[in-house]
C-alpha cells in the first residue's frame, strides 16, 4: 500500500513540475497511440473479413454437395425429398458449372457458366445482387443470362436493350483441328440481369438456367453439385451430418468456410501478421517507459537514500518504482482503448471515412469491434510492460541501492 502511494505522489504531485514528470505524460501518449492503433487495425480486418463473408453468400452456400468422383452425376441419384425433411434445411437447388466463351460486339471473355433450376433464388439471395433488369433466369420458354457488372463492361454491354451474347462450350467427344468452331457448342441469348458483388465474382461468373446449361454442355439430367441453405436457428454441423448420411459415401458434403478454407486461412495470417507488426510498434514505444523510469529513479536517489535511512528495505523501493510503471502503463492503455474502440464503434455505425472508390461493395471503411481483439491487445500490452518494468527495476535500483 506505502508503494503504491509513493508511485503516486511521483506521478500526480501538484508540487512536482520537473522534465521527468513531463516526459512520463510523453510516455502515457507515446504508449496510447500504438494501443489505439492495434485495436483499430484489427477491427478494420474484421470489417473485411465480414464483408468478404457476406459477399461469398451470394454464391456459395451454406452446404454443397459434389460427387466425389467425376465432375457431374445424375440429379435422380440424390432424394431431394427426404433432404428437405432434414430439420434445419431451408431449401435446396441443384447446379451445372462449366467454363464458357462469351463473344458479344466482338468481344470475347473467358467465365463459368453456373445453370441453375427453378429453387436457386430460394438458396441465394440474388434480389440484393442484381441492380440492373430482373434475376430470373427463364421466363416461360425464353432463356436469359445474369452477368457480372465487370464482365458487361468486357464485353462492352452497355444496355439491356440489345445484349445478346454468343455462348460457347467444347463439345464432348469430338475434335477437328480442320474445322475449329465444330469443336463448340454455340448458344445466342440475351442478357437479363446485371448483379453488382466482388470484382472476382463478377467476372468469374454467369447465371443461367439449368435447362440452358445441360443443353450447351451436353449433359442432360446430369448436375454438378446440390447447395442448401440452412434456417437461421440449424446446427451447421450436425445438419451436415445428417446430410451426409441421407447423400451417402458417394458425395462429400462441405460448408462455405470449408469451400474458401485456403482463403480464409490466409486473412486469418494477414491479420495476425498486422498484429505482431503492430506489436513491435508498441514494444519500440514502450521503451518510453524505460526511460522514464530510468530518469525518475535518478532523480529520486535522495527520496531512496531517505527510504533506507527509515527502515525501508530494496523490495519496497522496487515496488514503489515498479508502481510508477505500472501506472504510467495502466494510463497509457486506458486512454489508447478510449481512441481505439471509441474510433472503431464510431466508424463501424456511422461510416464517416469513405473509400475514395465508386465500384466498391461499400462507402465506407468496413469496421467491426471485437472484444477479442481487445482481450488480445491487453493481454500483449501487459505482458510488455510487465516484463519492461521489471527489467528497467531490478537493473536501476540494484545500481542505486
Amino acid at each position: 500500500m506505502l508503494a503504491l502511494l509513493l508511485a503516486r505522489r511521483y506521478l500526480f504531485s501538484p508540487r512536482s513540475r520537473s522534465v521527468v514528470n513531463l516526459i512520463s505524460g510523453l510516455s502515457v501518449v507515446a504508449v496510447a497511440m500504438p494501443v489505439a492503433a492495434m485495436i483499430i487495425l484489427l477491427s478494420v480486418f474484421n470489417g473485411f473479413e465480414t464483408l468478404v463473408r457476406a459477399t461469398c453468400t451470394a454464391f456459395d452456400a451454406d452446404l454443397t454437395l459434389s460427387p466425389r468422383a467425376g465432375q457431374t452425376f445424375e440429379a435422380a441419384r440424390l432424394d431431394t425429398a427426404a433432404l428437405g425433411r432434414i430439420e434445419g434445411v431451408g431449401a435446396v437447388s441443384f447446379l451445372l458449372e462449366q467454363s464458357v466463351l462469351l463473344e458479344h460486339a466482338g468481344r470475347q471473355a473467358t467465365a463459368t457458366l453456373r445453370g441453375a433450376d427453378d429453387n436457386y433464388a430460394a438458396v441465394f439471395p440474388l434480389e440484393e445482387a442484381v441492380t440492373a433488369g430482373e434475376w430470373r433466369l427463364r421466363l416461360g420458354d425464353l432463356e436469359r443470362l445474369v452477368v457480372g457488372q465487370s464482365m458487361a463492361y468486357m464485353l462492352g454491354i452497355r444496355s439491356l436493350a440489345d445484349a445478346e451474347v454468343n455462348l460457347y462450350a467444347v463439345r464432348r467427344g469430338s475434335f477437328s483441328s480442320l474445322l475449329p468452331m465444330a469443336n463448340y457448342t454455340r448458344r445466342t441469348e440475351p442478357v437479363g440481369g446485371v448483379f453488382t458483388l466482388d470484382l472476382e465474382t463478377e467476372r468469374t461468373y454467369v447465371l443461367a438456367s439449368l435447362r440452358l446449361a445441360q443443353q450447351l454442355f451436353a449433359h442432360p439430367g446430369r448436375v454438378s453439385s446440390l447447395v442448401v441453405r440452412l434456417t437461421p436457428d440449424a446446427d451447421p454441423e450436425r445438419v451436415r451430418r445428417e446430410v451426409a448420411a441421407v447423400a451417402g459415401d458417394e458425395f462429400r458434403v462441405r460448408t462455405r468456410d470449408e469451400l474458401r478454407a485456403s482463403f480464409y486461412r490466409i486473412m486469418a495470417y494477414e491479420k495476425w501478421g498486422i498484429f505482431f507488426i503492430a506489436l513491435l510498434v508498441l514494444v519500440v514505444a514502450s521503451f518510453s517507459v524505460v526511460g522514464a523510469l530510468s530518469m525518475l529513479i535518478v532523480e529520486k536517489r535522495l527520496d531512496i537514500r531517505t527510504l533506507h535511512a527509515l527502515g525501508a528495505d530494496t523490495r519496497l523501493v522496487r515496488a514503489a518504482f515498479r508502481g510508477e510503471g505500472y501506472l504510467i502503463c495502466a494510463l497509457g492503455a486506458a486512454l489508447g482503448v478510449l481512441l481505439g474502440v471509441g474510433l472503431s464503434l464510431v466508424q463501424q455505425h456511422f461510416g464517416l471515412i469513405e473509400i475514395p472508390a465508386e465500384t466498391f461493395l461499400t462507402k465506407s471503411y468496413p469496421v467491426e469491434f471485437r472484444p477479442s481483439d481487445l482481450g488480445a491487445v491487453l493481454l500483449s500490452f501487459a505482458l510488455v510492460a510487465a516484463l519492461l518494468t521489471e527489467l528497467t527495476i531490478h537493473s536501476m535500483i540494484k545500481k542505486n541501492a
